[in-house]
């Protein structure tokens, strides 16, 4: 996970290029939000279940794209102002979600509350599937060499925190002991964290000034 790939732009701020009213490309955008927002579910209720923190950090990244991919199903022609507010929305759920697991693993580091390794390792395993068939849907909607390298940026990106939670099971299982999972957990945590805050920030000023920040420095306007 990286704070660009959930940033406010929609589909992992990739520019989406073909009709978005084509049937089949609107047919892989659902399959795309279910098995986005259905993996955040899952990861949230196992990660509670095993007493996972990252699991539950991983989650964050799989809510983050469901709503990018609702965006792009339902505003994706709307005003710039439309939008800002969905990204403001998705920003604080981040950061509802990015303190919670922050605030619980720095309370588990005086603890000795081991995860569950099993559970952990087939969510996770199970995670990278889902952003690997994700990324393979949507490729041969992404045309421009701009947008190719982008979709598998995030996708890489996405990938190397579900294989961090496989690494994290692996740390517990072999010293059994809670802090290889912490330690995924926090780091996680604080990239959602610092994403949440980048969203925040641009839709704030998308908000007042009705213009489309380009980029995650925010230097370059559009006019909308």
């Amino acid at each position: 996970m990286s704070k660009d790939c959930c940033s406010h732009e929609v589909g992992h701020n990739h520019d989406i290029v073909l009709d978005p009213n084509d049937k089949t490309f609107k047919k892989i955008l659902w399959i795309a939000l279910i098995l986005n927002l259905g993996m955040f579910f899952l990861e949230v209720i196992f990660g509670l279940l095993s007493q996972s923190l990252s699991l539950r950090a991983d989650a964050i990244d799989f809510l983050g794209d469901g709503l990018n991919y609702f965006a792009t199903l339902f505003i994706l022609n709307s005003a710039i102002q439309t939008k800002a507010k969905l990204s403001i929305t998705k920003a604080i759920f981040m950061l509802v979600f990015g303190f919670w697991v922050l605030g619980e693993a720095v309370y588990r580091f005086f603890g000795e509350q081991v995860p569950d390794a099993f559970t952990m390792s087939w969510v996770g395993i199970l995670a990278l599937v889902v952003n690997a068939t994700v990324a393979l849907l949507l490729f041969k909607f992404k045309e421009g060499d701009s947008n190719m390298r982008s979709v598998w940026l995030c996708s890489r990106n996405d990938a190397l925190g579900n294989l961090a939670v496989v690494l994290a099971s692996g740390g517990v299982y072999w010293w059994g002991r809670q802090w290889p999972d912490l330690i995924v957990a926090l780091f996680m945590a604080g990239l959602a964290l610092s994403a949440a805050f980048q969203i925040l920030r641009i839709a704030k000023t998308e908000l007042k000034t009705g213009m489309k920040i380009v980029g995650a420095s925010g230097h370059d306007h559009h006019n909308h």
